[in-house]
């Protein structure tokens, strides 16, 4: 009975010694990938070997000794300390790394919070300084015995900080949008030298007001290529509006499109967008991509922006496939190069252009749909100012009662808000849209709402609407999007 029990001691010891074997393996293998530990690599080899010898120990103890009570009891005591030992070990361990994690969510939260306060920062010096001159000119247009010279002035200053303020929030959103993921390209069929035009001759004022100089030449054979023209118009825009703000009178800006390969299914284009301003320092050029970056000079200073711009450009082409990369030298200039490769596309049919005149406004019946009293009177002098009749509902339900008691042909359009009580414009446009009689049920639906994302305009296009006008209020986009819906839907 007594050797059974020494036997049963050394077997169970030799188990256990095996099993510390596989633990410590284990262990070293553990410890290995946290950090670099190549100047030690062999000394974990080290303790393996000694485990090794003592589980040879124990076998030659099993197989060919006579052990004693002191003998199995130290055999035994010695693998039952290794395995508390090698626990304790790694007990320490995961609590160091857990302290090293913890260590570096730390930081992780101290950089968002430093960020949280620099973009704050920002964004208070930022929205401030147009918000300033809104409120300081409305002031100034207010007093008594201000000319109608004077006064016209005033509301064209106010005009230009309200673009500005606009544009901030804007970037804000789309950067936004870009770190959330949830900004997508939707190709489409395009012309490539027409989105060329189109961003020059949108900068071109701004450069004339300027006396800036602004050339534009293309080198493209085949133009129609399948890409998002929104998010491409907005890289070229940035560009574009970079180069004017920072390029001093009579200077110039270039704006060119070079297509580099063209065969198969796949063209390489490159666009170069080239100004004679400030330029920026190679510390700067090297940081220009980052959200909220600006170069702090004296004359940088006085230019109004976020920073967000190239942050959200360079989104955008790598979201496209291609690269962006920027020359520039200070005193001398800036270049920025974007190269991409876009599938190759049939030019899309012709369309007979309408013949007849323009359409007029003059006589037309609209009902606007506004819970917002400001948004409404806005709306409402504009679209008279324009020729409609209007008439007003302050909710989609309301909308959805008049137009159901309304005579097939009373109104011509709706425009109709979306964010509501009681009811919201989706809803409501599902509503009309279900009326028995198809001519009410057909009536022309015009989302008019600040949800102005693109996705905001595919949903409203899905439920049914005719067409989306974002806010705040581009009047000739707004008028050119009822001439299109009217034409269209004309009876």
């Amino acid at each position: 009975m007594k050797n059974l029990f020494l036997y049963l001691m050394i077997y169970a010891g030799s188990a256990l010694m095996a099993y510390n074997i596989y633990g410590y393996i284990c262990f070293s293998r553990d410890v290995r990938k946290h950090g670099n530990w190549d100047s030690e690599r062999k000394l974990f080899y080290v303790p393996i070997w000694l485990l090794v010898m003592f589980f040879v120990g124990y076998l030659v103890v099993d197989i060919f000794g006579k052990p004693d009570l002191v003998m199995a009891g130290i055999l035994f005591g010695g693998s039952i300390f290794v395995f508390v030992m090698l626990l304790l070990i790694r007990r320490t361990f995961d609590r160091i790394r857990e302290n090293e994690e913890l260590e570096v969510r730390l930081a992780a939260a101290e950089e968002a919070s430093k960020a949280k306060t620099f973009f704050l920062s920002n964004m208070s010096h930022d929205i401030r300084t147009p918000l300033n001159a809104i409120i300081g000119y409305t002031t100034l247009a207010n007093r008594d015995g201000v000319s109608y010279e004077e006064k016209s002035g005033y509301i064209g200053k106010i005009d230009i900080a309200g673009r500005q303020l606009l544009e901030i929030v804007n970037d804000v959103l789309d950067m936004s949008r870009i770190e959330s993921g949830k900004l997508s390209l939707e190709p489409a069929c395009v012309d490539l030298e027409d989105c060329i035009r189109e961003a020059s001759d949108l900068v071109r004022v701004q450069l004339e007001a300027k006396n800036i100089e602004l050339s534009v030449s293309n080198s493209v054979t085949h133009k129609w290529v399948l890409c998002d023209k929104v998010m491409l118009d907005r890289a070229l825009m940035n560009l574009l509006c970079n180069a004017g703000k920072f390029t001093e009178e009579k200077g110039s800006v270039s704006l060119k499109l070079t297509e580099l390969e063209g065969s198969g299914e796949t063209g390489r284009y490159e666009i170069r967008v080239k100004d004679t301003g400030i330029g920026m320092s190679p510390e700067f050029a090297d940081r220009l991509f980052i959200p909220f970056e600006r170069e702090r000079t004296s004359t940088v200073s006085r230019i109004q922006g976020t920073g967000l711009g190239l942050a959200i450009t360079k989104s955008i082409i790598d979201m496209m496939g291609g690269r962006i990369e920027v020359q520039t030298e200070k005193g001398k200039g800036t270049e920025f190069t974007i190269t991409m490769d876009l599938p190759l596309a049939d030019p899309p049919e012709v369309k007979r252009a309408d013949e007849g005149e323009d359409i007029s406004f003059a006589g037309m019946r609209a009902l606007l749909v506004e819970d917002n009293m400001v948004n409404m009177e806005i709306a409402q002098m504009l679209l008279q100012e324009a020729g409609f009749v209007i008439e007003t509902a302050e909710n989609g339900k309301l909308a959805l009662e008049m137009t159901a008691a309304s005579e097939p042909g009373y109104y011509d359009v709706i425009l109709m808000d979306v964010q509501m009580p009681v009811m919201d414009g989706y809803m409501a446009t599902q509503a009309i849209r279900s009326l028995p009689d198809p001519a009410l049920a057909g009536i022309p639906i015009i989302a008019m709402t600040a949800n102005a994302f693109q996705e905001d305009i595919k949903k409203a296009e899905e439920l049914g609407m005719n067409g989306h006008i974002a806010k705040p209020l581009d009047v000739p986009g707004m008028m050119a999007t009822l001439r299109n819906v009217l034409k269209n839907t004309s009876r």
